[in-house]
């Protein structure tokens, strides 16, 4: 039957390349180009002249509790440290203030380039302008802020493209009809809305597919459970669960091993985190869509080296890189956040 899902996968891929035309591939040799779901943008002013490399690179992330963020930090300051930089990892906790503060210490500390996965897409924008007003080169990853010309570069994830992916991948594994229950992040989120319909772009293409609840779970692990023992209860024969990140598809998957039916509700997520891998080895998981987090801040420092030495990236400001689907194919070749080979 996977003939007519082949078909329905075509499509999608045409449409999902209307929204953002493709840049990275994961796991090594990688290209990028800029995102065409913004307009032409150019990088921020470049100095007169290029410097040497060497200084403080500073790194700022949410929480590190979270494994993605703590990757992300990890491979910034060990590229970093790799290039001949000192680095240092710190995280503003998704809160504002602390994240201004962290960047006012930057400033302070005369770092030469500041490496930042932002606690908000419009209140970041004066945080980033500070610094750049300070001779500070900021280079975004994973989320972008609602303004253009004030970082030098902004690395995104593809989400759009990974979460068709996923959508294809639960789309064939539901062969194309049944009752199934979404999971959404957290609504202030561009991330949550961008996946969702993504995920829809794929989905409602089968008349036979209906989705019987759409909850919000805040990208929260226990209120995914909760809220999937509650629909469970309510919808005795749904057939699947697409969720907006692992977090909550792991939150899913205890829902429904609680409930006795590992095996017979299928269960989709998406960020590619080491927990969600280990789901999909141990039969749980159907399946991730990997944000390739290690690459995106290699990425991110190596062109911060580069601007610093030159006085410019080559790149264009808004990057994005292709996320890459993590099944039981490919799932023994897993990293934390990369594929080998």
């Amino acid at each position: 039957m996977l003939g007519k899902f082949r078909k329905g996968a075509v499509i999608a891929a045409a449409a999902m390349s209307i929204v953002a035309l493709s840049a990275c591939s994961s796991g090594g040799s990688s290209t990028e180009t800029s995102s065409s779901a913004a307009a032409p943008t150019t990088e921020a002013s470049a100095p007169a002249t290029g410097g040497e490399a060497g200084g403080l690179i500073a790194v700022i992330t949410p929480s590190h509790s979270n494994v993605f963020f703590k990757a992300e930090a990890d491979a910034a300051v060990a590229e970093a440290e790799a290039l001949g930089y000192t680095a240092q990892a710190d995280s503003h906790d998704d809160d504002p203030n602390k994240q201004s503060e962290l960047i006012d210490s930057a400033i302070s500390n005369g770092a030469v380039a500041i490496i930042l996965d932002n606690a908000g897409a419009d209140v970041t924008i004066g945080a980033v302008q500070k610094a750049k007003d300070a001779g500070i080169p900021v280079f975004l990853i994973d989320r972008e802020i609602n303004e253009t010309g004030i970082a030098v570069s902004q690395i995104v994830a593809n989400n759009s493209q990974g979460a068709g992916l996923v959508g294809e991948s639960f789309v064939a594994a539901m062969e194309g009809e049944g009752t199934y229950i979404e999971l959404l992040g957290r609504e202030t989120d561009t991330n949550a809305a961008v996946r969702s319909e993504a995920y829809h772009s794929v989905i409602d293409q089968y008349a036979d597919m209906e989705m019987v609840a759409q909850e919000t779970a805040n990208w929260d692990q226990q209120e995914a459970f909760n809220k999937v023992q509650t629909l469970l209860e309510a919808n005795p024969d749904v057939k699947g669960i697409i969720a907006g990140n692992d977090t909550m598809a792991l939150g899913a998957v205890a829902a429904v091993d609680a409930a006795g039916l590992t095996g017979k509700v299928i269960v989709a997520g998406f960020d590619g985190s080491p927990d969600a891998a280990q789901a999909i080895k141990d039969g749980k998981l159907l399946s991730t869509g990997l944000q390739p987090a290690v690459l995106i801040s290699q990425m991110a420092v190596q062109q911060a080296d580069e601007y610093i030495r030159n006085g410019s990236t080559g790149q264009p400001e808004k990057q994005s890189v292709d996320c890459v689907l993590i099944d039981e194919s490919n799932v023994d070749k897993y990293t934390v956040f990369a594929l080998e080979g």
